[in-house]
């Protein structure tokens, strides 16, 4: 097989593969295809193409890596609600996860709430706050 038309269909594939995919997962084959291709169009033996083919992905994978990873590692806006987490709130309604019912108040606002250990919480009871699994608060007697 002509090394060009072996370059040139790696270089599609990893390109398909990349846009599939939105993880940066095969950019770095692509920029090695690319390299290996010039290579190749310049008459290197495919000795030398795969070794510029695997020195180019290495060396821009170790040189971009970090930079895309600050830009595409998603960190968690923390919002207000987080500061609920730790604090005490009380029963205002009887807390049972089986029949999916409960509220509590803290911080001045009323909150649908479960047990984090399954047990039920009676009303007027203080718990502490222990998580947030969406709109709910996960609690725990204190």
């Amino acid at each position: 097989m002509n090394m060009n038309i072996f370059w040139a269909i790696a270089i599609v594939v990893f390109g398909v593969l990349e846009g599939v995919t939105a993880q940066l997962v095969s950019i770095w084959f692509v920029l090695g295809g690319i390299a290996a291709l010039i290579a190749a169009l310049c008459g290197a033996t495919v000795p030398i193409q795969i070794v510029v083919f695997v020195a180019v992905t290495i060396i821009t994978l170790i040189i971009t890596r970090p930079l895309v990873r600050k830009k595409i590692n998603f960190r968690a806006e923390k919002t207000n609600a987080d500061r609920c987490i730790g604090s005490d709130a009380v029963v205002i309604e009887e807390i049972n996860n089986l029949e999916a019912k409960g509220q509590v108040k803290t911080d001045g606002k009323i909150w649908t709430a479960r047990s984090s250990d399954g047990s039920i919480i009676k009303e007027n009871e203080i718990v502490t706050v222990e998580k947030i699994d969406g709109v709910k608060l996960i609690v725990k007697t204190k």
